[in-house]
């Protein structure tokens, strides 16, 4: 006689389990403890044999006969219904396994040691806010191009085009390490080339012209804000590195004998020393700023505590207080300005790029090679204090490199 949910929440528990029979093999045991769980007998090439169709409260009775049915369905077809769930187990079981979220987060794990925190932190967040909601789960091998695009899509419907774009890289990242491990065939984020739109190049607000670099000069050396600041700003425009590394910079790092400033990889944006050779205007400001903070770890450390450095706005706060824009200077258009003159003048654009710190494609060649150039740039620093204070008061002879 079939059953009914009547008679199965009826069933009470016994000392011993005990079984009700339902319809072509579909069994209800009820166990001492009161368990009642589903179970289809049938028997597959001669041998009999039993398949789990879950718990009762959790299947019901009409979800447990639908279990039945198509297991029967496989048997017609000569399928063993209890091997066929062990392998539909078994691949969602590596489906998880090769999801992109895993993959992700063990690329991530083997790769983020060797960046700085804020950029490892700025990944993690991307895929945690941008990627894995809507594409974590699938299993790696069997994404496809338009399904990574419509992660994408989401992202540049908002507006924000370069994060589309930061977030295609990083997905095709994983996809090349998934590649390497054997888990995927190839990078499928490859077949999108083209179907975002381009990325508007962001340009730091910079002063390139002679004369409107001459009154910055000008106005900094007149700066009545933090003596602190002041040096700071100065040693911008003489060593033109990035915003960062000029408030990270410690007295350690500084020989005066050697002339040089030797930053450490872990510094770096793109984790290769890099060797800033110092012109004697800059040692001057360093030696005029050591009384100072010379007995402190950090060469500009914070107003509050000198177990930390300046803020990351101090230098952008300098210039707005000297009257300068964010549309006209920036603490990173230091840089620009720099790279146009220096070109402008005739110097090696080689020495010029190692001297930025700019990426070297080859990470290993730029490992060994952070000295690259190194005699002509002390010569080009050197100059470029001189060409400044040129600037700075009016006298604009400028001394080419074959001259200099």
């Amino acid at each position: 006689m079939a059953l009914s949910d009547i008679k199965i929440k009826n069933a009470k528990p016994r000392e011993k389990a005990y079984k009700l029979a339902d319809e072509k093999g579909l069994l209800l045991f009820v166990t001492p403890k009161g368990a009642k769980c589903w179970r289809l007998k049938y028997r597959f090439n001669g041998k009999e044999k039993v398949l789990a169709l879950g718990l009762y409260g959790d299947t019901t009775l009409a979800d447990a006969r639908n279990k039945r049915d198509e297991a029967r369905r496989l048997l017609a077809n000569g399928i063993d219904p209890g091997l066929a769930k062990q392998e539909k187990k078994q691949a969602s079981r590596t489906a998880a396994e090769n999801s992109f979220e895993i993959i992700a987060r063990e690329w991530f794990a083997k790769f983020s040691p060797q960046w700085t925190p804020k950029h490892a932190n700025r990944i993690m967040r991307q895929f945690e806010k941008e990627i894995f909601p809507w594409m974590g789960n699938y299993a790696i091998p069997n994404i496809t191009p338009p399904q990574i695009l419509s992660v994408l899509r989401r992202i540049e419907n908002r507006g924000a085009i370069e994060t589309a774009h930061r977030a295609q890289q990083t997905c095709s990242q994983v996809f090349r390490y998934a590649v390497a491990t054997g888990r995927a065939e190839r990078d499928v984020s490859a077949d999108l080339r083209g179907a975002l739109p381009p990325a508007r190049k962001k340009h730091h607000a910079s002063l390139v012209d002679p004369d409107a670099v001459g009154g910055l000069l000008r106005a900094i050396n007149e700066y009545h804000g933090s003596f602190v600041t002041k040096c700071a700003l100065r040693l911008a425009s003489l060593l033109f590195v990035r915003p960062g590394e000029l408030r990270h910079a410690e007295w350690n790092e500084f020989s005066f004998e050697a002339t040089e400033w030797r930053i450490p990889a872990e510094k770096m944006k793109m984790r290769v020393k890099h060797i800033v050779p110092l012109s004697t205007q800059a040692i001057a400001i360093l030696r005029e700023l050591q009384p100072l903070t010379g007995n402190g770890k950090y060469v500009f450390p914070s107003e509050r505590t000198l177990r930390r450095p300046m803020s990351e706005n101090t230098i952008n706060a300098g210039l707005r207080r000297l009257g300068f824009t964010k549309e006209e200077m920036t603490g990173h258009g230091f840089r620009s300005m720099a790279s146009t003159l220096l070109n402008e003048q005739g110097w090696n654009r080689d020495a010029i790029e190692r001297q930025l710190a700019h990426a070297e494609r080859n990470n290993i060649r730029a490992a060994y090679n952070y000295a690259e150039y190194l005699p002509e740039r002390k010569k080009m620093m050197q100059h470029w204090a001189d060409y400044l204070d040129d600037l700075k008061t009016n006298n604009l002879i400028i001394l080419l490199p074959n001259s200099a």
